[in-house]
């Protein structure tokens, strides 16, 4: 039946074809047989359309194209003429586009393939044509200092389950978290072990030692960040500087020299080195447990203190007042007699013999000269 029917249906395209190309309107099978055109003629025109429709997968091009298969790129340096065919350029254009494209997936058969699921799937290769983006690639994380140490012993990491199951609850329940399986924070009691002091507090020395692995994850988490970006990791003490100070310079070296395993005791010295000094200022308190006569008598004192209506008197303190101003109240008198008499020479020497004359006195004060200057010849002494 199939194959009655496939006759059939090439019978019809034959008549239809002979119909068009004849220019007979019905054809019958005795006038088919009769007409100009032959079956040959008919088969060979449906075998050029269909060869029209399916173009061959094989291109010929003047100049080879450049291909970047890893980007599915193709570069077609052939050069085009497009003048003076407007009315085809769309054709033209569609027509160059399917060869090129034709000819990228010929180079992308050539690649060794493999079958994935029923699938033929083609590893591209590395693109060899740099796009521009928006930011760089990401790098690839260093490992850290554990990762290496891991893979140069062949330590693989096995993968836990997310879930394990609870002995106090009876269930399963999350390895890390929120209602984690044997969450030890929520212990109202914890056993106190023989080697422990009784006395010690068991809450706090878990705290602590949870504090202290935080720390040191951190602590080793910025390490390999320094160990990638190959910086050193700042130690403790002065962070570096261009210029330091003297007093920081001098901070340092007793540092240095404080770092021994003898804390700088036998710590050998330059020539002309001086004796180290303590740059540290040691605080003081009052012993929590202690004299309680000595504490009571300190406590009715500052009561007594805070009840007299007087003012403190500190005798030490207003002597030493008094004296710093009697001392700079001296220091300005004596600055006031040295500059008057600078300036009584200045103006006996500018104003000469303006003296007063006739009442001059057994100093030699003269008389009132015309000239007015100095003692002239004619100054009588004394009183007339």
């Amino acid at each position: 039946m199939k194959k009655r029917s496939r006759n059939n249906s090439v019978r019809k395209l034959v008549t239809q074809l002979m119909t068009s190309n004849c220019g007979a309107g019905a054809v019958t099978r005795a006038e088919s047989s009769m007409a100009a055109c032959s079956v040959e003629d008919v088969l060979a025109k449906a075998e050029r359309d269909e060869a029209e429709r399916l173009k061959s997968i094989s291109v010929v091009k003047e100049l080879e194209l450049e291909f970047d298969v890893g980007n599915l790129l193709a570069l077609d340096k052939n050069p085009v003429e497009l003048r003076g065919r407007s009315q085809d350029r769309e054709e033209l254009l569609r027509a160059l586009a399917r060869d090129n494209v034709q000819l990228l997936v010929n180079e992308i058969w050539k690649l060794p393939a493999e079958r994935t699921d029923d699938v033929l799937v083609v590893k591209l290769p590395e693109a060899s044509t740099k796009l521009p983006r928006e930011k760089p690639l990401p790098k690839v994380r260093p490992p850290t200092k554990w990762e290496q140490f891991a893979k140069l012993k062949g330590i693989q990491k096995k993968k836990k389950t997310n879930l394990v199951w609870d002995e106090v609850h009876k269930e399963w329940r999350r390895r890390w978290g929120y209602k984690r399986a044997k969450d030890d924070t929520k212990e109202w009691l914890i056993e106190v072990p023989e080697t422990a002091d009784p006395s010690e507090d068991q809450f706090a020395k878990r705290n602590k030692a949870k504090k202290e692995r935080v720390a040191k994850n951190e602590f080793n988490r910025l390490r390999n960040i320094a160990r990638a970006s190959k910086t050193p990791v700042a130690g403790l003490g002065l962070a570096p500087r261009a210029q330091q100070s003297k007093s920081e310079l001098a901070q340092a070296v007793s540092v240095a020299r404080t770092s021994t395993a003898s804390v700088g005791k036998f710590q050998d010295r330059l020539p002309k080195e001086k004796a180290p000094r303590n740059t540290g200022k040691k605080r003081k308190f009052q012993p929590l447990l202690g004299d309680f006569g000595n504490e009571k008598q300190k406590q009715l004192e500052m009561l007594k203190v805070m009840e007299t209506k007087k003012p403190r008197l500190d005798v030490t303190k207003a002597v030493n007042k008094q004296l710093r101003e009697d001392e700079e109240e001296e220091g300005r008198t004596r600055r006031k007699k040295g500059s008057g008499k600078k300036g009584d020479r200045g103006k006996r020497g500018a104003a000469g013999g303006k003296g007063k004359g006739a009442k001059g006195s057994k100093g030699g004060k003269g008389a009132r000269s015309t000239k007015g200057k100095g003692r002239g010849p004619h100054m009588k002494q004394g009183k007339r």
